[in-house]
């Protein structure tokens, strides 16, 4: 194991390999299996950094082409050709946080109507007219908190301004940073922030950020995530501090909490903007029933005003698992024992798709009843109490 005792420049010292990006100062072995480095580098193996700074130089040139950034070619192939010790933690970054899902835009989103004029405000306009923050006129938001009771659309919210901005939408999990690669946490936070500014303009964002960024100083904390909330504190503040005119510093750290009163006091305070994302009003609500009942057939029995005054106090998912269950009550009917068996013969006799399914016409109407039944067995599963810890939680901290 080497020893990380003494200056970069003491003699004696065992010859390094290249230098990890965004890490400039710190040393690190050569790659497994790779070349031995050589004793003196050369002028022109002395320049070549590896790091932020290079891939910006990158960017730029880009830009100047008239490519727009599309000529760019990715954080990891450029890893790879220049070799950097990073390669692995970078390419996971790129498989498993890089989020390439479908596009989802605010309209469907139901309700938070105020809670999108927010977002639209505090993420949306620096990214959309940075001239605006330029020589200090405007002071850019660069840490948005969004805390509220689980299942309210916090994920799908930062997936919406993602699209709308155009960004690179990095979607980060607790998890990913506390045991994918046990021991390399801190590096992946540095190398996280790098690649969000070389494909800027960027969100991050941190899904459960109370469970990286909890209170310090407890006496059950490990050094490690100490230094793990430590480095992600200084990404975010670097990422505040630079020029939000600079194309390069585009970045936006999001982050979602179902437990804000667990957060760090230093992380609170990097987060800037705090919104709260409440349960859906009865508008909302209704416009969730509607999207969530759009593709299949509903009984003209069915009454959407009585489903939302019964809902009273469900969130988002749970009114999405209660209309899962209610579509499958006709499923249920039509498809008994005795039908599944017929299928299965004719099907093993050749029959087509379409004669398979004939017996689906008209017999898969959702009804009143059907919904009642779901309402018996889809519970709401945020209690009062905590919902009136989170408005406390607002009045205290919320902006």
């Amino acid at each position: 194991r080497k020893s990380t005792g003494g200056s970069a420049g003491a003699r004696g010292a065992v010859p390094s390999g290249r230098r990890t990006p965004g890490d400039d100062q710190r040393r690190q072995a050569p790659r497994r299996g790779g070349s031995k480095p050589p004793t003196s580098a050369s002028p022109a193996r002395q320049s070549k950094d590896g790091g932020l700074k290079a891939a910006r130089k990158d960017n730029e040139r880009a830009r100047e082409r008239g490519g727009g950034g599309s000529e760019k070619p990715k954080y990891s192939e450029k890893a790879k050709e220049e070799g950097w010790v990073d390669l692995e933690l970078i390419e996971m970054i790129e498989r498993d946080i890089v989020d390439s899902a479908a596009a989802i835009s605010f309209e469907q989103i139901a309700g938070l109507e105020h809670t999108k004029q927010l977002l639209q405000e505090a993420v949306m306009l620096p990214q959309i007219a940075p001239h605006l923050f330029k020589d200090g006129l405007l002071k850019p938001c660069n840490g948005v908190l969004m805390f509220g009771p689980p299942g309210t659309g916090k994920t799908l919210l930062a997936k919406a301004v993602a699209n709308v901005c155009k960004s690179t939408f990095f979607n980060v999990s607790a998890s990913t940073l506390a045991s994918k690669y046990r021991g390399e946490s801190e590096r992946m936070v540095r190398i996280l922030f790098d690649m969000a500014r070389y494909y800027s303009p960027s969100i991050i964002f941190m899904d459960e950020i109370d469970a990286i960024a909890g209170a310090r100083g407890g006496a059950q904390e490990h050094e490690s995530s100490r230094r793990v909330k430590t480095e992600l504190l200084v990404q975010i503040n670097g990422v505040s501090s630079g020029d939000p005119a600079d194309p390069g510093n585009r970045v936006m750290v999001l982050a979602a909490t179902n437990l804000p009163w667990e957060l760090d006091e230093a992380m609170r305070r990097r987060l800037s903007k705090r919104v709260y994302i409440p349960l859906p009003e009865p508008p909302g609500r209704h416009q969730l029933f509607k999207l969530n009942l759009e593709k299949v057939d509903v009984a003209t029995d069915v009454d959407f005003d009585k489903l939302v005054a019964s809902t009273e106090g469900y969130s988002g998912d749970d009114i999405c698992g209660l209309c899962d269950t209610a579509k499958m009550m006709p499923v249920k009917r039509l498809y008994t024992p005795e039908v599944l068996k017929e299928l299965h013969r004719k099907q093993q006799e050749g029959a087509s798709d379409e004669e398979l399914q004939a017996h689906e016409k008209n017999a898969l109407e959702i009804t009143w009843n059907d919904f009642q039944t779901a309402l018996e067995n889809v519970s709401k599963s945020v209690g009062q109490d905590q919902l009136e810890r989170f408005v406390k939680w607002e009045e205290e901290f919320g902006s």
